[in-house]
């Protein structure tokens, strides 16, 4: 099997999955728009992932393409389709296993943990966005035209997530100074929260597993926690002693949804955080080797990493 791997977008997904890649010798190119000064067994190229003509030139010879990329929220519904088949092209031209990276918009609201057994029922535009994009690839992969595998993740925690703003920059900088922290929903609705790092090394994983090709699996992750107990825990490990957790009101959100795209496109999967958000990844865990990092050594790596940021610093 060739030892390139491509990966498409370097946003904390595409970053811990390139350099997982190059740790293990493997030689990673990385596909974004605008390219960066290349790093230890990385090769940045720029380019549109959506050119299905230059991506396939681009993936000739690689054994995988990890499709870690996502377009601005406000923009999902026009720019997700010709992405999705600019990937299945470049596979299908190419030979390599498309590894598509997740997540669980696509059941939309159900009551119960969610298993990759549910039907892809959302009603949202996002939601059917992300459906659509797996269908796709299902639908190929079914013909023979390429082989595709799809990992959902929950909202990720861990080391390299600054946006998302759930538990990352909106979060931990403040809970550092010891300062109340603000959140989307229900604070004490039990949740799932995807550890970045255990993100990469599942896709790693599939993307050499002939067995998990052709359906979709969710990212081994720990049971179910609260924003109030993330938050209890950063706080104790940190040292800064209990702070307060205020759920964000709906006058608030709907104020800054007038002057945010991002803000606004938050209104169809506000009902993740209102209520119980719970996925189940046993189907993975009883098939392959990677589980879920304890969350006690999220927490610690998650800390670490942040209190090495300038920012956080000052």
């Amino acid at each position: 099997m060739s030892s390139l791997h491509v990966v498409i977008g370097f946003g904390p997904a595409g970053a811990a999955t390139a350099r997982l890649l190059a740790e293990k010798g493997h030689s990673v190119r990385v596909v974004t728009r605008s390219g960066r000064s290349p790093e230890p067994g990385i090769e940045h190229v720029a380019l549109d992932a959506a050119d299905s003509e230059r991506l396939t030139e681009a993936v000739r010879g690689a054994a995988a393409i990890y499709s870690c990329a996502a377009p601005p929220y406000h923009r999902w519904a026009s720019e997700w389709p010709p992405l999705a088949s600019s990937l299945c092209a470049a596979a299908e031209a190419t030979g390599a296993v498309l590894v598509m990276l997740g997540n669980l918009y696509g059941y939309g609201p159900v009551d119960g943990p969610m298993t990759e057994q549910l039907p892809l029922a959302a009603t949202g535009s996002k939601g059917r966005v992300r459906a659509a994009v797996w269908e796709q690839a299902r639908e190929r992969h079914e013909q023979g035209r390429i082989r595709a595998v799809e990992l959902r993740a929950s909202d990720f925690f861990g080391p390299g997530v600054t946006d998302g703003g759930h538990l990352a920059a909106r979060v931990v900088p403040r809970l550092l100074r010891g300062k109340p922290v603000s959140t989307l929903g229900d604070p004490d609705a039990p949740h799932s929260w995807s550890y970045l790092p255990d993100v990469a090394r599942a896709l790693a994983e599939v993307a050499g597993e002939e067995r998990a090709w052709g359906r979709a699996w969710h990212v081994p992750t720990e049971p179910a926690l609260s924003t109030r107990e993330m938050v209890d825990r950063l706080a104790a490990r940190s040292g800064t002693g209990p702070v307060a957790v205020r759920r964000l009101s709906p006058a608030v959100l709907g104020v800054a949804s007038v002057f945010s795209p991002l803000i606004r496109e938050l209104k169809e999967i506000r009902y993740q955080f209102d209520r119980p958000f719970i996925a189940d990844s046993g189907a993975y865990e009883a098939e392959f080797a990677v589980r879920a990092t304890p969350v006690d050594e999220q927490v610690k790596a998650t800390l670490e990493w942040w209190r090495e940021r300038p920012a956080t610093r000052g």
